[in-house]
């Protein structure tokens, strides 16, 4: 494999050429017309224009991307994370151009792809699953029966994609109704399908990913688990590896679950399986991701594993060179989502030009970004800046070595949500690793990230506040 295009944008196609470069491997960028001075265009040893700004007329355009790796002798194609890389069509066609794709076969992508589907290929292996319905639900009637079978609360979930769309917690059964048609619509406008599962709802849950490895000559792997659990609206904000929680024996328990989901559609290349984990430590399994996940970092670092070069290698057909014995971890790493967004205004894209962007160096601080001083962020993609990594002997360390990066990092002309991490990493729950995915939505208030008025400041507002009142 002497060339690979990467079908993607920004910090994750500057990451997959990094790896590539070392590898002494050629790359071709795609690009669209908002994304031409993109550092992972000038990166590139080739790169070429896919259309205008808009995903579905760019980045989404999986034929022309085809025909431009064919037209430049391209070996493999790595589609890094969203737009393509879970499209099993492309995977397939990618195939059929005679070119390698980058991830696992359409069969593993399909079935994952639909939650249903993985809940009935990992059913044989004894998985655990949170208590729900295993079919399609469609009937109205018969899914409020189902729901009340199971006991409220219960969630109600598209069967078709992620991210939080087409989800619905329902607390009590006269409320039922209409999130489940709420969650049927926003399915059908996000996916193109409306099919919803039912499952219980877990009140408390941490969210506990295995990073899984699998070869093309039947060899699979987990190289540990990740701590998810602080999200907002269904979409991670802080990652770690690894968990606080997790025991020597849980850790093995859901490592090998994790195998044998990955099993049981005969998976090849890095995959991710999800797990919810209730306040007793039981597990249940959730999703499989099939593809390189946003928070990766975190694994490479305390596994010393670059998990680009793995998919590579098993792209090429090699043999994994470490068996399950021969993993271990080492340290603790921290992994803050940098988002161009207001968290003083409902977490809002903040759009605009990078006036000042002066990330933090430094021994243990690693930063996967796409952007530099000067840079405008785009309207048209997710307003993720980068990921600011942290690694360290413990965890107090690497939270601590964060809190340091976060303070260092010198970024102006666009609201982000560095202040909003560095509240997370000093709240006491948090130092505390007492974690669950409700933790922003327990804890969380916009107000906190005000900044407190100067004594000259506070000065001036009682002054005015006394003629306000004599006036009155």
């Amino acid at each position: 494999m002497k060339k690979i295009l990467v079908a993607n944008r920004g910090e994750i196609a500057l990451r997959i050429m990094k790896t590539c470069k070392k590898m002494g491997i050629q790359t071709v960028a795609v690009f669209s017309e908002a994304d031409r001075k993109a550092l992972h265009v000038r990166f590139a040893d080739e790169a070429v224009l896919l259309g205008p700004p808009a995903s579905n007329q760019s980045y989404l355009l999986g034929d022309k991307i085809i025909d431009y790796a064919k037209q430049l002798k391209v070996d493999g194609i790595h589609p890094g994370y969203g737009f393509l890389s879970e499209n099993a069509t492309f995977a397939q066609k990618v195939g059929k151009a005679g070119i390698q794709f980058i991830g696992p076969n359409q069969h593993a992508i399909t079935t994952m792809g639909s939650k249903l589907a993985a809940k009935a290929a990992v059913s044989t292996y004894d998985i655990p699953m949170v208590p729900g319905t295993d079919k399609a639900v469609t009937d109205l009637k018969k899914a409020k029966e189902n729901a009340k079978e199971i006991g409220f609360p219960i969630l109600i979930k598209a069967s078709a994609g992620g991210g939080g769309k087409g989800m619905r917690i329902v607390e009590k059964e006269e409320d039922f109704e209409e999130l489940m048609n709420s969650a049927v619509r926003e399915a059908e406008a996000a996916f193109g399908d409306g099919s919803v599962f039912i499952e219980k709802f877990i009140t408390q849950p941490r969210h506990i990913e295995i990073q899984i490895l699998g070869d093309t000559h039947g060899n699979i792997v987990h190289l540990f688990e990740r701590e998810c659990s602080i999200q907002r609206r269904h979409q991670k904000v802080i990652e770690e590896a690894p968990s606080v929680v997790l025991s020597a024996e849980l850790r093995k328990k859901m490592g090998q679950a994790a195998i044998n989901v990955a099993k049981s559609v005969d998976y090849v290349g890095a995959g991710t399986v999800e797990f919810l984990l209730d306040e007793k430590n039981n597990f249940y399994f959730l999703e499989m991701n099939t593809r390189l996940q946003v928070e990766h970092p975190v694994t490479e670092l305390i596994t010393n594993i670059d998990l680009v070069e793995q998919q590579i290698k098993v792209a090429r057909g090699e043999t994994l060179s470490f068996k399950q014995e021969d993993l271990q971890f080492e340290g603790h790493a921290m992994e803050l989502r940098l988002y161009a967004e207001d968290p003083l205004n409902n977490f809002l894209p903040s759009i605009g030009t990078l006036e000042v962007y002066k990330p933090p160096v430094g021994k243990n601080i690693r930063l996967d970004g796409g952007f530099e001083q000067g840079m405008d962020i785009p309207i048209y993609y997710d307003p993720m800046i980068g990921k600011l990594i942290t690694y360290g002997a413990n965890r107090n360390e690497a939270i601590q070595l964060m809190i340091e990066a976060i303070d260092d990092f010198k970024l102006e002309g666009v609201n982000t949500t560095l202040g909003f991490g560095k509240w997370i990493m000093q709240h006491p729950e948090f130092i505390n690793g007492n974690l669950s995915t409700n933790f922003i939505k327990d804890y969380f208030k916009p107000e906190f990230l005000k900044p407190a008025l100067t004594e000259e400041e506070e000065l001036v507002a009682s002054v005015l506040a006394t003629k306000v009142l004599l006036n009155n």
